[in-house]
């Protein structure tokens, strides 16, 4: 008998033996899972691009004094990043603008402003992309396990009805079925849960940076229409 428990405790076992619906619980949590570790690797390189290129612009920022010379070096880099193309965006409305004869220099900046604000929209937008998932997954995936345990239970016990004699070797099995779905639910949430409050914390310091950084790019702007 001892023998006989082992081989069907083992989790293979558990799995094959489960019900229909238990296994299907099982199947979808597995894909899950999967893709928000694909997503987990994928935006983690996307946040790395993204400090990269934002160390990479401030750094050179610092040392022009003029929209020109950024103009060049953001034309010039092999890896443009969000406040490279923000700054793309506020230069051409500047110029479109600075073109148009009785602009006035607030009226000028302001629709500056505009253009920043779209791309910096996009940006975030790009960002925040496929964290949803993450989210979902974090917050549905324990309930879908649970589900699948309570399904599992309830067989389990049902078995057991026309049993005149109910053992821990009848039990077990079942039991332990049903608390398979709850282990894999918790195995898709847990890692979900973590990457997504790590890069909503990555986009707040990178939503500081950006905004720092449309600042400056409109000092500066509005500094070559003052020095001209």
């Amino acid at each position: 008998m001892p023998v006989t428990i082992s081989e069907n405790m083992s989790f293979f076992s558990l799995i094959a033996n489960a019900s229909i619906l238990v296994q299907l619980v099982m199947i979808a949590l597995l894909g899950m899972s999967l893709v928000s570790w694909w997503y987990i690797f994928l935006k983690r390189e996307v946040f790395k691009d993204a400090f990269r290129s934002a160390n990479a612009f401030e750094g050179y920022f610092a040392s022009v004094n003029d929209p020109g010379s950024l103009y060049q070096h953001v034309r010039a880099s092999k890896s443009r990043g969000a406040l490279d193309r923000i700054f793309e965006s506020a230069l051409r409305e500047f110029t479109k603008l600075q073109q148009q004869s009785g602009m006035s220099l607030p009226t000028l900046m302001d629709g500056t402003r505009r253009a920043m604000n779209a791309q910096y929209q996009r940006e975030l937008d790009r960002l925040e992309m496929h964290l949803s998932f993450l989210a979902t997954v974090g917050s549905v995936s324990p309930y879908v396990g649970l589900f699948g345990t309570v399904w599992g239970i309830m067989n389990a016990f049902r078995g057991l009805a026309n049993v005149g004699q109910a053992t821990l070797a009848q039990v077990a099995p079942g039991i332990a079925e049903a608390l398979v779905a709850t282990a894999m639910g918790l195995f898709a949430a847990i890692p979900a849960v973590l990457a997504y409050n790590r890069y909503v914390r990555d986009i707040e310091r990178l939503t500081a940076r950006y905004e720092s950084g449309m600042d400056e790019i409109s000092n500066l702007l509005q500094r070559s229409v003052t020095v001209s």
